[in-house]
Order: structure tokens, then sequence, then C-alpha cells
């Protein structure tokens, strides 16, 4: 499905990203499933890619009727945007954004053209490094380029994304099984092992692709294959 405020979905204005809609997303998709005949509420699994696993993993967190979780190149989005893609800025060092942000939404509501920011390399000259020019070829290039995902997102969305924590008392609730997938040169791996060392459940794995980064885990075929048996291992056993 596509994402509330994006995509083939409704809702105003275009290009929302509110963490806590987008977790939201999750547990309603979960509500259509337990409509199906044919569905077995009690086999429910989840698995998301990117900043969608970051997603997938606060939905578990809050909704039981998810049985087991698994992640591909997992983004905290919440810590993406306020730490750095490497983790390298501190909390205290992110509040201009939510100024910014702040800023925006005043702006917003004056009747003034919607603020936007980029949710990745707008240009190839923007990126900061190899893994994130790859990141701007991905959503920007016929590698993977979509009419309904320009690559950008509404500036207000920072009120919500700097103080998110997709993993908020994953040390007390995530107890269902999980499965982490990342890339070993994936400057995002960082995410994936404060779940790890975070998530409540005795049954955590992680798998690492070597040799990967995250981009890699998107579209890579062989990159793909070896995680795709590795989470089908894990939801056959899990559920």
């Amino acid at each position: 499905y596509d994402a509330s405020y994006q995509g083939e979905s409704g809702g105003e204005p275009r290009q929302l990203e509110n963490p806590h809609v987008r977790t939201e997303d999750v547990s309603a998709a979960i509500d259509y499933l337990t409509t199906l005949d044919y569905v077995d509420n009690e086999r429910i699994g989840a698995m998301g890619i990117c900043a969608g696993a970051g997603y997938t993993a606060n939905a578990a967190i809050n909704d039981r009727r998810i049985k087991a979780v698994g992640t591909v190149s997992m983004v905290n989005i919440g810590q993406m945007f306020r730490n750095g893609w490497d983790n390298n800025v501190k909390d205290s060092e992110a509040l201009p954004y939510l100024e910014a942000g702040s800023a925006s939404r005043t702006s917003d509501a004056s009747g003034n053209d919607i603020a936007t920011m980029p949710m990745a390399p707008l240009k190839e000259e923007d990126a900061p490094n190899e893994e994130l020019r790859q990141a701007w070829e991905y959503y920007h290039t016929d590698r993977a380029a979509y009419c309904t995902a320009p690559g950008f997102g509404t500036a207000r969305s920072l009120t919500q994304l700097i103080s998110y924590d997709a993993f908020f008392k994953a040390e007390a609730f995530l107890t269902q099984p999980l499965l982490t997938v990342v890339g070993s040169n994936a400057g995002s791996k960082w995410m994936s092992d404060d779940l790890m060392a975070r998530a409540a459940t005795s049954d955590k794995t992680m798998h690492v692709i070597d040799g990967a980064n995250h981009m890699d885990l998107y579209d890579g075929e062989a990159e793909i294959t070896n995680a795709m048996s590795a989470l089908e291992t894990f939801f056959n056993r899990t559920l």
C-alpha cells in the first residue's frame, strides 16, 4: 500500500511524513487483513524496508496482532533526521530543524505554498557520499523513479520527525520474534544495531549481507535473493 498523503493514497497536504500516521497505516492494513476469511489472525507477520522497516517495528511495539517482525535496511527516521546518516550529530544540535519545521507550519497556515524538504538528495551533487548518491540515483533516475514519488516531503513534518523514536519502549514491548537484514557496508546499519540491543525479545537475529550497502538491498538481484531467503526461513519458523 502507499502511505497516507503519498502516492495513490489520499490526504492533504501531499507528501506529509507524519511518523505516527505512518505507524497507524501499518495497523490499518492489519485491520483489513483481519476481515478476510482466509487470513489466520494468529499468523500475521510484518516486514518493512528502510523507514518502512522502522515504522513496522514501531507498529509491532504497539500492535500485538503482529506476531513476527522482519526488517531490511532499517531506518529509524527520527534518529536519521536528528542524528544524521552516520550518527554523528547530537540530539541537541537538531533543534534548528524543529524550529524550521515550526516556521514551515506557520507559513503553510498563512496560505503560502507548502514548504518542502528533500527526503533523499534531490540532485546528484547534493549527495555527501557514494551511498547517498545511490539514494539520489534510486529515486530520481530510471533506476526506480516514479511520478507519484517525488523524493521530497513537507517541511512541517520536521515537527514530528525530529523527536520521534520508532523504537520507543522496544525494551519493554517488542517481544515478538525479530529478524533484521542489513548490508555490512550500510551507513544505516547502526539503527538496526540499536533495535537489536533494545528489543525485549530473546528471539532476535541479525542477518548481514557481506559487501552490501543500504541501497543494494532495494533492488540488487543477488542481495534481494539473499535477503528473501533469510526472511522466508524466519517467517516460516515463527508463523
